[in-house]
């Protein structure tokens, strides 16, 4: 996994080099236990800047793993992942 991106507050952040089940892991124990935490993240593009998210109970985010690999688009429109197979 090269990153995961997040929404939070409808923005775009992300974070490189993480774990994405550990990460999810991580605010989930968060809401179990009623408290909230801090995540440092990155925000922008070209040259992201760092900040600072609340992660807790009652608060709305959502978490997407971006892949390490990107699609390749192929000559019928569909796309497929470099180095993958259709079966079809």
């Amino acid at each position: 996994m090269k990153r995961i991106q997040i929404i939070y507050a409808g923005r775009d952040f992300s974070i490189g080099e993480e774990d994405f089940e550990g990460m999810k892991a991580a605010i989930e124990q968060a809401n179990r236990d009623g408290r909230a935490v801090w995540i440092t993240v990155n925000h922008g593009e070209g040259r992201p800047q760092p900040a600072e998210l609340l992660f807790g109970p009652g608060i709305p985010v959502a978490l997407m793993p971006v892949p390490d690999e990107t699609p390749v688009p192929q000559p019928d429109g569909e796309g497929t992942i470099e180095g993958t197979t259709s079966t079809s």
